[in-house]
């Protein structure tokens, strides 16, 4: 496997296999059990500037860091140079190492804002959003797209103007806005991303397997990649790129999510907010679709732990 160390700033990762920031999905919890088998990064959900700024109380949540983090990543998002980098100078960001900046995110909400993929439209407010974060000192490194709508891509002149605005590391996802998560990434796109800086290029999108790593690696000539679904799916996956051995028991490390979700949270809040994590563990389990129905009835985890205890067995 094509595993190396990357630098960021004054920071080197482990290994080259990074956990993606996922809204909804990245928080400590998985953070950890990724961490625990192997994963080189991680990253926390994005988290808007304005929300810092604004005292929010959900952001403050989104930014409570794991004891297992050793490089601290925050990724942010906005699209204003100056409230951007007063979120990082600000006490809620000061315990982070590295700070990354969406430049990809498709969701309306985000992109009706001008923020997140909407950036993509605009390099030279792309690039003036790092230099100004890059003057608080913390390692910028950004997470873009290849381009807003198919046959449009824009990855060259992003690239350039990000790395000129002093990017410390980019991520490509390999697909425009317009395919969300769709299709096969673009592997030329990522390519020339990687032909246009000397910064690590770190490729993102479409990693379920081992295989499909080494084959975006190969294929782009990428520093790393960064694993998003596939990771949900299968958090054991950074174990298997690094090539050590891993015994799989799901009810175990369902159980052990939760338990971890539980240190900081009530067991309502768990019990609800897990389903989507929970279904993405079930994916593939024979006889699992009318348990996915019935777990979304519970409102304890005790109830679904029960419930997890009768099918594994």
């Amino acid at each position: 496997m094509l595993q190396k160390t990357i630098k960021i700033g004054n920071f080197t990762t482990e290994n080259n296999f990074f956990l993606a920031p996922l809204a909804g999905f990245s928080d400590f919890a998985m953070r950890e059990i990724c961490l625990n088998y192997g994963a080189g990064l991680t990253f926390t959900e994005m988290v808007s500037c304005k929300g810092i700024l604004y005292d929010n109380e959900n952001t403050k949540d989104l930014l409570y860091l794991s004891p297992k983090e050793k490089i601290k990543c925050a990724q942010i998002f906005g699209n204003d140079p100056y409230i951007m980098r007063k979120a990082i100078e600000s006490e809620y960001l000061s315990n982070f190492d590295v700070i990354d900046i969406n430049f990809g995110c498709p969701m309306p909400k985000i992109y009706n804002n001008g923020e997140g993929s909407a950036l993509l439209n605009n390099p030279s407010l792309a690039e003036k959003i790092v230099y100004e974060c890059s003057k608080t000192g913390k390692p910028i490194t950004c997470k873009m797209r290849i381009g807003v709508t198919d046959g449009k891509f824009v990855t060259e002149d992003f690239v350039k103007a990000v790395h000129n605005g002093g990017a410390q590391m980019i991520t490509v996802h390999g697909r425009t806005r317009d395919k969300i998560y769709a299709g096969e990434p673009n592997y030329e796109e990522i390519a020339k991303a990687k032909n246009v800086a000397n910064v690590p290029i770190i490729a993102n999108g479409g990693i379920f397997t081992k295989q499909d790593a080494i084959s975006m690696m190969q294929n782009t000539g990428a520093d790393g990649v960064m694993i998003a679904r596939g990771a949900l799916e299968r958090p054991w996956i950074f174990a298997e790129l690094l090539e050590k051995d891993v015994h799989i028991d799901k009810k175990s490390l369902i159980n052990e999510h939760i338990d971890r979700l539980l240190t900081r949270l009530d067991d309502k809040t768990v019990a609800i907010t897990f389903r989507k994590q929970l279904c993405l563990y079930l994916k593939g389990e024979k006889n699992s679709a009318e348990l996915k129905q019935k777990l979304f009835t519970f409102k304890d985890t005790k109830s679904i732990k029960e419930e997890l205890n009768n099918f594994f067995n």
